[in-house]
């Protein structure tokens, strides 16, 4: 397999994965997308930046060494 293709299909994995089960089994992730589309975003912008709020409360996390907690997600 060539290198594109291999980008090709990690990145459609990192996409798509997170993103069907962010939007459909973390209410903050779901709230957080339907907001988007109300406010006229794209869906696929809107999809996009409901699987980047997951990486970014979790890296915040790390960086900080502060222990999980139920409210990072609900966070605004």
């Amino acid at each position: 397999m060539r290198r594109w293709q291999e980008q090709g299909t990690g990145r459609v994995l990192l996409h798509s994965v997170p993103l069907s089960a962010a939007s459909r089994h973390n209410p903050a992730v779901r709230a957080f997308y339907e907001r988007l589309l109300k406010a006229g975003k794209p869906k696929k912008v809107a999809l996009i930046a409901g699987a980047r709020k997951p990486l970014a409360t979790l890296n915040a996390v790390i960086r900080d060494h502060t222990p999980w907690r139920p409210t990072h997600v609900t966070s605004p």
